[in-house]
């Protein structure tokens, strides 16, 4: 078992050494668009495998939720980087037109990231969870009769994630009516991460599942170098994803712009497709793993931490480069890129309020995602004529999630107050422990 871990990892390493050795040599500016996307990619790929390590082997010693919140962090660093550039830009060039421009990407980046998550990740995932091999056995895979009835059941105990990013998902319909990103949706949206923290780090340390292969093997280490070794698959795996997915990002924007492709939309999906990446690699590997839940749960707390934290240090970035307080101002095509957001969030969350999501329903998420990003881009390019704008477009799929979630929520509405009555329990029994700590009179 050594032998095959220290080979895994040094695997995972070797991925990320010719990157590694560019980027610390100052030589990435010198390769060619091609060879960056090549090596900066395979560097991701690496660290992505080294993250699911880490996390996994800090679960014997912390709340497994808090170690999969703490892995979402990390995997989504990439995204904060881009997005943070591109709201500098904003403030440094503010009343400009390249500042204008900035804020609109920056906002355009966010929600393409967000909207790629859902769209792809969660439907992906669980249409992967299903038809991969090995899937009877997964305890998590339910078999159904009907057309495309079978389904991935979920771990009630993810409830929790599922209401936080209810309450910041409601929040965000009314992040345009402000005329920006401002103070107050940072105090809002944040607030929501941080409590969510609070109450998951007051949790129980849990022992359900033993793990395999190498975090298996790590758990055998005493605990000072169980920790140190944690933290190092954390900090090295971190540095790598978040100095080669910009360059991996932004090397596939180039190639995407010598074909022919729009600037503006490569920023908004073909960025943040780079700088997902890191976040599917690692829940396809814990669901090949027939970690299904933990996969689940690591996309959740993923889009809960870029639907909150993402959104509300935006204006912390752009303040800063401005040398004063100022909202991050986008226009009205981006405040519609932000409702279809939400809109698409509600839908997506009303899809799991039963801890479960179909095929069929998968299939519905990504069908629809798919038909408004190729619309849009279809619109662009002046290939589909329609009645209406770009505008309208958006505004048209933001009804359609809104519809379809409303009517979700309508027919699961005993689940709903289910799932709200053991958040606010679970909120309820984690604060209560802080204040009162085992043995204590």
């Amino acid at each position: 078992m050594r032998r095959q871990t220290l080979g895994a990892v040094a695997g995972a390493v070797a991925l990320t050494l010719p990157w590694t050795v560019v980027w610390a040599t100052g030589a990435a500016g010198g390769l060619s668009t091609g060879v960056t996307v090549a090596v900066s990619g395979l560097s991701v790929l690496g660290a992505s495998f080294l993250l699911a390590w880490g996390a996994e082997t800090a679960e014997k010693d912390v709340p497994r939720a808090f170690a999969i919140a703490v892995l979402a962090v990390l995997a989504v660093a990439p995204e904060y980087a881009v997005d943070a550039l591109y709201a500098w830009n904003a403030g440094v060039f503010a009343g400009t037109e390249r500042g204008i421009e900035a804020g609109n990407l920056a906002v355009a980046n966010m929600t393409g990231a967000n909207r790629i998550l859902i769209g792809i990740g969660w439907a992906g995932v669980a249409l992967f969870t299903v038809f991969r091999k090995g899937s009877s056995s997964d305890l998590a895979v339910e078999k159904r009769d009907g057309f495309l009835a079978d389904a991935v059941t979920l771990d009630p105990d993810i409830g929790l994630e599922i209401v936080f990013l209810f309450l910041a998902t409601l929040w965000a319909f009314l992040v345009p009516f402000g005329g920006g990103i401002d103070i107050l949706d940072m105090l809002v949206l944040v607030g929501i991460y941080v409590a969510y923290i609070a109450v998951i780090i007051r949790g129980d340390v849990e022992h359900e599942e033993e793990q395999v292969g190498v975090p298996a093997y790590l758990q055998t280490f005493p605990k000072p170098y169980r920790a140190a070794t944690v933290l190092l698959l954390f900090l090295y795996s971190g540095l790598m994803i978040f100095t080669a997915v910009e360059p991996f990002a932004h090397g596939l924007e180039n190639l995407g712009q010598s074909v022919g492709i729009p600037s503006f939309f490569m920023i908004q999906w073909i960025a943040p497709l780079a700088s997902e990446s890191p976040e599917l690699i690692v829940v396809v590997y814990l669901v090949n793993k027939a970690r299904s839940t933990a996969g689940f749960n690591a996309l959740i707390s993923s889009k809960l931490n870029q639907w909150t934290l993402l959104i509300g240090t935006l204006v912390v970035v752009h303040s800063i480069a401005l040398g004063q307080y100022g909202a991050l101002p986008f226009d009205q095509k981006q405040s519609a890129e932000i409702w279809l957001t939400a809109a698409q969030s509600f839908f997506a969350i009303g899809l799991l309020v039963n801890f479960e999501i179909s095929v069929r329903e998968a299939l519905v998420l990504l069908v629809l995602f798919l038909s408004q990003v190729f619309s849009e881009f279809l619109l662009i390019r002046e290939v589909l004529v329609l009645p209406i704008s770009d505008y309208e477009l958006l505004l048209a799929f933001t009804g359609i999630y809104l519809v379809l979630g409303v009517s979700l929520f309508v027919s699961r509405r005993a689940a709903l107050g289910s799932i709200l009555q053991q958040s606010i329990g679970t909120v309820t029994d984690a604060f209560s422990a802080a204040d009162h700590p085992r043995g204590a009179d």
